[in-house]
């Protein structure tokens, strides 16, 4: 006969109240828009920058996933309440690169974690950044390394590295950079002007201190060194024809004196490698 809760003593209800969750099938609505934009369009830029950039410095690895304000699923509880928005921006290496995904779930994903976050701060989210999320990349995620930068604050940049007893904050260089060991790259700021908007963007820098360049700089890059070369090719037939000319100059020149010497039309024009009409047009 079964037993009703009621009649249940209050020490056996306390240890069922305390029973771990009952394991279940992950969830297969998971929803991967929460329909709440960026703080700001500097935000979405910043967001996209940081991306592209990290096609362009990884390539041509396959082996590698970069996102940004794309939930991760860590937990069945956490994805039935739906309550974390994902990072802003995250790398993770050693996973396939060419698979489609809507939404980060770590279940999916063999167990694995963001290897590196970055979140673009706003006056509204910097203490859940510094604290919570913090925390939560620290002792849930395991991530590697954590930044946080407010676009529209130059000085805001910080960041943490996972260490035997959690996150320990990095230290800048003289240019005031901090050293990404995941990506092995350099994360600082670049003055300049990306989609009409100029401000102090975070970038990623090489390990020489080469600027990531984006696709379209790039191309930009291509079409000066093409333009140089081209500039360059102009300038050494210049030079060529203007030396050719010079040359000319000097046989010309050379026509009266071989002519003095008693040497014919025919004869002078020979030595110098000239037409007879040249020489004639001196002689005249």
């Amino acid at each position: 006969m079964s037993q009703k809760s009621s009649d249940l003593s209050p020490a056996m209800t306390a240890e069922l109240t305390h029973l771990p969750e009952t394991p279940s099938l992950p969830p297969s609505n998971l929803i991967y828009d929460d329909g709440v934009p960026l703080e700001s369009n500097r935000h979405r830029i910043a967001m996209n920058v940081l991306i592209a950039s990290t096609h362009a410095a990884l390539m041509p690895r396959q082996d590698y996933f970069t996102g940004g304000n794309m939930f991760v699923y860590y937990s069945t509880r956490q994805a039935r309440n739906q309550g974390f928005r994902g990072p802003d921006f995250f790398v993770t290496l050693n996973v396939d690169g060419s698979k489609e995904r809507k939404y980060w779930a770590i279940w999916e994903e063999d167990g694995r974690y963001p290897d590196v976050i970055v979140e673009l701060m706003s006056p509204s989210t910097a203490t859940i950044d510094r604290q919570d999320k913090k925390h939560l990349y620290a002792d849930t995620f395991r991530t590697r390394e954590y930044f946080i930068y407010d676009p529209f604050d130059p000085d805001s940049l910080q960041g943490w590295r996972l260490g035997e007893q959690g996150y320990r904050e990095l230290t800048k260089n003289e240019r005031g950079w901090l050293w990404c060991e995941t990506l092995g790259l350099w994360l600082g700021l670049w003055q300049g002007e990306i989609f009409r908007e100029t401000t102090p963007w975070l970038r990623f820098y090489d390990g020489q201190g080469h600027l990531v360049l984006l696709p379209e700089e790039q191309e930009w890059q291509r079409a000066e060194q093409a333009e140089q070369a081209l500039n360059q090719e102009r300038q050494r037939a210049e030079q060529a024809e203007q030396a050719l000319n010079q040359e000319r100059q000097t046989r010309l020149a050379a026509v009266s004196r071989l002519l003095s010497l008693g040497l014919t039309v025919n004869q002078v024009a020979a030595a110098l490698d000239l037409t007879v009409a040249d020489v004639e047009q001196v002689q005249a």
